[in-house]
């Protein structure tokens, strides 16, 4: 059986590990996730999320060295408009309503979820995209959708696996990976790189 340890207090990449079959390990710290300027949205998640492992392991040194750690930044990028803005999570229900007015109804966006590995004394960086289209909500539905807590603690105010799951009109890519974690490319690559894993479910490699 798999097991990590997870740099992330997201209770949604948790459940995808688990439900995945991994014993997950908790051990998230702060991490700076303020975008530098007008960096470029892919490097912005490659960079968080690499920030986000190496302050957790300088957190808890001693927890868990014998197995892999794995964080992650997940962000919505309006990449249709000529200023390609990058929605992070919801300061307020305000700004909430102004990233679903940006995605809502119109071309597809990217959700790209950056993902850094240690395994083996080393770090390593993946990247993984999938484009989102979603259809107009009309007036009511986008004011009770706003008028609840959903929206909160979500790139881009929205959770796939939630409300939203009735907006979606088409996904091109992996559908775990716009809820928070691509979970299939990242246990192909924990299986790939780990000489601890040659097995899952009894099976050998």
């Amino acid at each position: 059986m798999l097991e990590l340890v997870l740099a992330s207090a997201s209770p949604r990449r948790r459940a995808l590990l688990e439900a995945a079959g991994v014993v997950v390990h908790l051990a998230s710290a702060p991490c700076d996730e303020q975008r530098a300027g007008m960096e470029e949205p892919l490097a912005y998640a490659r960079r968080v999320a690499e920030q986000k492992l190496h302050a957790a392991r300088a957190r808890f040194p001693t927890m868990e060295s014998n197995v892999p750690w794995l964080a992650a930044d997940t962000i919505v990028w309006a990449d249709h408009h000529p200023d390609s803005p990058l929605f992070g999570k919801p300061r307020d229900i305000a700004d909430a309503e102004r990233m679903l007015r940006r995605l809502l109804g119109g071309p597809p966006h990217t959700v790209a979820t950056a993902w850094a590995l240690w395994t083996a004394g080393r770090v390593e960086v993946h990247l993984e995209s999938t484009r989102v289209t979603m259809r107009a909500l009309t007036p009511r539905e986008l004011d009770v959708y706003l008028s609840t807590d959903e929206w909160r603690d979500k790139a881009g105010g929205y959770g796939i696996q939630g409300t939203a799951a009735g907006w979606v009109t088409r996904i091109d890519g992996s559908y775990t990976n716009v809820v928070g974690l691509p979970v299939a490319q990242v246990l192909q690559r924990l299986l790939d790189a780990s000489p601890w894993s040659r097995t899952m479910n009894g099976v050998e490699r």
